[in-house]
């Protein structure tokens, strides 16, 4: 007693989620500037990238655990770092522009700011940290990571400065 098989419908029914459309509409205006990289922010922004991973990772090819200088210092450069590219990405992407209700340049202002103080303070631990005394081994890297951390310290200076002329234009109006 089998039953017979039942026609098939060749009508497709398709439905769409508000979710799916509210997402394939707001992925779709993501922008990309490409400009911003050659704004003096922007070339300031890569640079702090550039020599911030190159702060941390000499000061991390060493025994810096031993010394607690040195651990701040590469708190100081890591968390730094990690923000500075996540910054780039939402300049790179134009995601500010998406989120007004965010006052970015205030945001700017106090990052760069904050980026300055606590970089000038861990440059300023690490080259007083650097002997031959304390470990000959690393010498050579933390002093160089030193330098490099004053480098840093100046971009950041700079990228504060602009943050805060554009802040201030933007308070003007």
């Amino acid at each position: 007693q089998e039953q017979p098989p039942r026609p098939r419908s060749h009508t497709v029914t398709t439905t769409s989620s508000s979710f799916t459309a509210n997402l394939s509409a707001s992925s779709s205006t993501l922008a990309y500037d490409r400009e911003f990289l050659r704004t003096v922010p922007g070339l300031l922004m890569v640079t702090e990238i550039v020599l911030g991973l190159l702060v941390w990772t000499l000061i991390a090819g060493t025994e810096y655990f031993l010394y607690p200088a040195f651990g701040w210092v590469m708190f100081v450069a890591v968390f730094y770092w990690v923000l500075t590219v996540f910054f780039l990405i939402i300049y790179m992407t134009m995601t500010y522009t998406r989120i007004p209700q965010v006052p970015w340049t205030m945001v700017g202002l106090c990052f760069n700011g904050s980026a300055f103080v606590l970089y000038l303070i861990a440059a300023i631990v690490d080259a007083s940290s650097v002997t031959k005394g304390l470990d000959n081994h690393n010498y050579n890297s933390w002093a160089a990571s030193s330098f490099f951390a004053f480098v840093v310290t100046s971009c950041y200076a700079g990228n504060t400065y602009f943050s805060f002329i554009s802040w201030r234009s933007r308070t003007l109006q």
